[in-house]
């Protein structure tokens, strides 16, 4: 998936969902229309690149800290990134973010450690890669 597409892909699901609940407004079904319309705000606002926040180490400064961080590689548009970070709360803080559309290095990581596919998240906890993990272990690790 390019970048763009998947930079811009929630609004393109915002503006199908909303000329659907326009189309059935008008024929008069206003509480389907309205279930409609707050779906399509729900999935739109999920699938959002949320870029505010997130620290901006690169995959070189992330080699060179201790094994005791928390290091996620992601990027924009994943729904299952948009989750761990969403699950993690404030604690997301605590985790160095690193884009791997914007560090060559990062992807290149990412493909080593994934049979050669740049699948996000990838966390590395304990100095240990772990490809979308269950974001209550990264929590607990973060908490630890």
């Amino acid at each position: 998936m390019s970048k763009f597409v998947a930079k811009y892909t929630w609004l393109f699901v915002l503006v199908c969902f909303g000329y659907s609940a326009f189309a059935t407004a008008v024929n008069g079904d206003w509480i389907i229309a309205v279930a409609i319309g707050v779906a399509g705000v729900g999935l739109a606002w999920w699938i959002a690149p949320r870029l505010g926040g997130i620290s901006s180490t690169t995959h070189r400064e992330a080699q060179q800290m201790s094994d005791q961080s928390v290091v996620v590689y992601w990027r924009p548009g994943c729904g299952f990134c948009s989750r761990l970070r969403s699950t993690l709360g404030k604690q997301a803080d605590q985790a160095k973010w690193i884009n791997i559309w914007e560090d060559k290095e990062a992807a290149a990581f990412v493909r080593s450690v994934n049979d050669g596919n740049e699948v996000v998240p990838t966390v590395v906890m304990d100095g240990i890669p772990v490809t979308n993990p269950n974001p209550k272990v990264v929590l607990d690790k973060l908490n630890a």
